[in-house]
């Protein structure tokens, strides 16, 4: 009986070193994640601002305000692009491994 226990408190605590590894991760991916929507919600708002006070001017097609707002759209594109990396990076990676190893699997069978 007192071997059963401590087999069990055993198996236990590597389930807690396991799942705490987890969570700790998870933690840290959470924050990167934070900190790159709130790095790219600082340049679309700086964007904005720039895109609001141009549209408050009469705008000709050639003008220099038409290429800033350009760069404009074009960096805010950047900054999402940003976002969406860091939201499927750990996604991409794991499907890469799967895929191979189903590649691997198919080619054993």
């Amino acid at each position: 009986m007192i071997s059963f226990l401590i087999c069990l408190v055993f198996l236990l605590l590597i389930l807690l070193v396991f799942f705490g590894y987890k969570a700790y991760t998870f933690s840290i991916l959470i924050l990167k994640l934070e900190d790159n929507i709130e790095e790219s919600l600082e340049i679309l708002e700086e964007r904005y601002e720039s895109m609001s006070k141009i549209l408050e001017k009469d705008v000709f097609f050639d003008s220099i305000e038409v290429r800033q707002v350009i760069d404009d759209i074009r960096i805010s594109h950047e900054a999402i692009f940003i976002i969406a990396n860091s939201l499927t990076q750990n996604f991409l990676e794991k499907n890469e491994i799967k895929e191979k190893n189903n590649k691997d699997s198919k080619k054993e069978n």
